[in-house]
């Protein structure tokens, strides 16, 4: 419900700032107001939508989008709504794409077998077990931003174990890989 009244309220800066006086009795000042108004609710959800993308592009292991390099004050109010959209679209893509992991049900038989997923008990943590070297090497930013495994989504576990699925294969869970018959 806040959002949108705050959508709302940045709808109306933005019809206020690009409305001429017509008739309209709107001096520059108000004008002004309601395109920083409209910038700066635009520029918050730049900023969200654009840390939810880089989010899961380091869950997947991707390069990180670069921004371009226009700043915040560059933009029209509705350039800046456009960069918003843009920005939405792209972490709604990678939000879409980070649910189908491409061994998704092999991890989820091998989790079968193994801990919880927030799995406390060291030496090993979270659904995979995966050891602190393990969750260093293959996930290394989810581990210096949460800590250990137990601390990140299930999703994010699957995806430090695809990135080692590549280099090590299912041998880092030899007994619980032999019943899913994957070894």
């Amino acid at each position: 419900m806040r959002r949108c009244l705050t959508a709302t309220a940045a709808f109306l800066a933005l019809a206020t700032a690009s409305t001429t006086a017509f008739g309209a009795g709107n001096t520059t000042a108000q004008q002004e107001v309601g395109k920083r108004a409209a910038l700066a609710y635009y520029g918050a959800e730049i900023v969200r939508f654009r840390k939810q993308a880089w989010h899961w592009q380091h869950v997947m292991g991707m390069p990180l989008t670069q921004p371009p390099r226009r700043t915040l004050a560059d933009l029209t109010p509705r350039a800046a709504e456009n960069t918003a959209a843009l920005w939405r679209r792209r972490s709604d893509r990678l939000y879409a794409q980070a649910q189908r992991p491409p061994h998704l049900h092999q991890f989820l038989c091998i989790h079968h077998f193994e801990g919880s997923w927030t799995d406390t008990g060291a030496p090993y943590w979270g659904g995979l077990q995966m050891d602190r070297s393990f969750q260093a090497s293959y996930g290394g930013w989810l581990y210096r931003t949460k800590g250990t495994a137990n601390n990140w989504s299930p999703l994010e576990q699957i995806w430090t174990a695809e990135r080692a699925l590549h280099s090590r294969g299912y041998w880092p869970w030899p007994n619980t890989a032999r019943y899913c018959g994957l070894l």
